[in-house]
This record gives structure tokens, sequence and C-alpha cells, in this order.
């Protein structure tokens, strides 16, 4: 079994959200002795309609336990939200503890449902990490086919790129509208295509509302889904006011690489060393990568980026608290020298006591002025571990 990174509460109930596929089931049943809970999987359509239509039931099933008050799962459970107040009642009454998993937490918010008012942690769960895979992760593979935990069943590229079609048609475009976080699918059908095309790349909601006959606050709100869904990361321009900062284009980078190229229509080719496409996957799977240690460290940080102009400018920019922000450039270069660190060295003064990485695929450890240049490896592993 893989050791996954996150570092689930042992006293205290949580949610646990993340896109399906991600192993939230499996990490429970690893997480648990066999046992030593009681499983309600609202992935059972009748568990689901009983629980949906009578939610006292949940208080019947779980009489039994009163006294021995196991850990109780209960999968995807933004299908029945109404059960919240119950598991509320049960943690402050009863002192059961819950392990709750859901895709996100949209519908229950959106359905003022009860979200355990800080009775229950919130954790998030991604797709497989570097870490996580050791000897098993290979960076072409994983920029052609991502790393979703399925993905590591299959032994041939023809059965990977079918599973992420099938992901991408049956899970982004289908479930979505199941859950009503859509009610009208045509466009976001069309929005997704356009936004793998674009992925890694600044957002103009104008342009694309353009492109799939919509509007421009449509097409934020369809952005807004993705993250509320785990499905993606926006970051957005760096300003020291946040309020200045929101004003200003983000850039946009979905979850995994190889779900990327499903929705673009690219995962049954060849992925081309030091192509254009080779570079945009290469910096959304570093910006992911940091993304889900750094929420894995359950440390409070923000990532935005600089542009002064086209060719000016600093992939990410990690502030944390009142440490020093960390600047980060990304090549994909096998070979980098100090033209690849010029919007570090020309912007990074003006980042007082700042942290600089350039991470490559260049083997060699190199420092051109302030900028430590570093295999992507090693670098994310410095960065990371930084204070």
């Amino acid at each position: 079994m893989i050791h996954r990174s996150i570092n689930l509460s042992q006293s205290q109930s949580f949610f646990i959200f993340g896109p399906r596929g991600t192993g939230k089931s499996t990490l429970l049943e690893h997480r648990f002795a066999v046992g030593d809970t009681v499983v309600f999987d609202l992935l059972n359509v009748e568990l689901a309609d009983e629980l949906i239509s009578y939610p006292n039931n949940l208080l019947k099933r779980l009489a039994p336990y009163a006294g021995k008050r196991p850990w109780v799962i209960i999968d995807e459970v933004q299908k029945a939200p109404q059960l919240l107040d119950l598991v509320h009642k049960l943690i402050r009454e009863k002192a059961f503890k819950f392990a709750l998993t859901g895709s996100s937490a949209r519908k229950l918010k959106r359905g003022a449902a009860n979200l355990l008012a800080g009775r229950a942690f919130v954790y998030h769960l991604f797709p497989l990490t570097v870490t996580e895979l050791q000897e098993k992760f290979v960076l072409d593979a994983a920029l052609k086919f991502g790393t979703l935990p399925e993905i590591f069943h299959f032994a041939h590229d023809t059965d990977k790129a079918n599973f992420l079609k099938a992901y991408a048609e049956t899970y982004l475009k289908e479930e979505i509208i199941t859950e009503q976080i859509v009610r009208n699918l045509p466009p976001f059908r069309r929005f997704l295509d356009v936004a793998a095309q674009m992925n890694t790349g600044v957002i103009s909601y104008s342009n694309i509302a353009k492109d799939i006959h919509s509007d421009p606050k449509t097409v934020s709100g369809y952005y807004d889904i993705l993250e509320d869904t785990l499905l993606g990361i926006r970051l957005p321009a760096y300003h020291p006011s946040i309020r200045k900062q929101q004003k200003q284009a983000s850039k946009f980078y979905l979850f995994d690489t190889g779900v990327a190229r499903a929705l673009a229509g690219q995962v049954d080719y060849d992925l081309i060393p030091k192509s254009f496409e080779y570079g945009q996957l290469f910096e959304a799977f570093v910006i992911n990568e940091l993304h889900r240690r750094l929420s894995y460290q359950n440390k409070q940080f923000r990532l935005s980026y600089l542009r002064v102009h086209e060719d000016l400018e600093i992939d990410v920019i990690i502030e944390r608290g009142t440490f020093a922000p960390i600047l980060v450039e990304i090549k994909s270069a096998s070979k980098v020298d100090e033209r690849h660190a010029k919007g570090l060295m020309t912007l990074g003064g003006d980042f007082h006591s700042s942290r600089q990485y350039l991470i490559s695929n260049d083997p060699d450890v190199k420092r051109f002025s302030q900028v430590l240049a570093s295999p992507w490896r090693e670098g994310l592993e410095q960065i990371v571990a930084e204070e």
C-alpha cells in the first residue's frame, strides 16, 4: 500500500474532501482496523435513498453501538446532507466519532448544511505526490497520465488513456450535473474543454464566455465550481493588497495532468519532450505538487504569481505567515542558465529577504546571484521544508 502523506486526526471527527478517485475510501480502510468501524456507503443507491427519505434511520442503525462508540464512516456524505444535523447530535451527546468523505463541501454549503460547527476537522485529499509514490514515480509518465491512484493499476498506456477519458466523461461532465452543481450542462461541457486547453494560462473570462456562448459571470462561476470541487487551483496575480490582488487576472491549474490531457483531447497521443505541451504540463505538475504537499502540512499558505509582461514573470510566490516569501521559477529545460532566472533576478529584489528557486530538469545545482537553481525533485524538497 502507498503511504499517504495526509495526517488524519486520531481522536477528532473529520471531513475528508477530494475528487473521485483520489483514494478517500481506501485511505480510511487502511486507517481503521477491520471491525472497529460502522460504514455507510452512500454510493449504495438503496442505502442512500433510505437515509435521504428517512434520516432518523441513522440513529436507529447506530443505536446498538451506543455503548461501544466505534468510528462511523459515511462515504459521499454530500448525497444526504440532512444527515449532518444527526451527526452533530451524535458527536455532542453520544460521543460518537465520525469520518465523513465527499467530493466537495460545495453542495453542503449551498444547501446550508450543518458543517458541525468546528466539531470536525477538514482535510483535503489529492492525487498521489512524488513522495507518496517514491520509486514508482516516473516524471514523463506522470506528466502524460497524471497520478490518480487508479492509473497505477494499469500496465498499458491504452488502458490508462481509456480510464482518463472515462473519468473525464462520466465524472467531470456527468456527475457534476447529477449532484446539481451545474443545471445547464452543454455550456459547462464546452467550458471544460476550453479550460483544459488554457490550463496554466491567464484566465480571460470574456474570451472564454465568447467561446462557449455564455457570459463572463457564468464562466467565473464555473471556475469557482472547479475550485470548490478540488478539481483545480486558481493562482491570483500577486499584490500586497488582497483587495487589489482580486481585481487582476488569475491563472488556473487543473488538479491532474492526465485529466487535463484527457479533457484537451491529447491523452491518446505521445508527449513530446521540449514541446510547448511538455512545458505547460511540467509547470502544472510542479505547482500541483507544491499545493498538495503544503496542504498536507496543514499550515496556512497562499500561492500567487507575478507577471510584468510576457517575458518577465515569477511563476509562483509562496507566502506563509511572517516567514520570508519563497519565489519559484519553473522551467522544463534540461539545461538552464541565467536567462532562465531573468524573472527572479529582475523582480526578486522587490521581495525583502525572499528565498528564490529555479527548478527544472537540469540535473546540476547552480546559483545565479540570489537564485538557487536545483533539479526539480531536490528543489521541491527544499521549498517544502523551508521555514
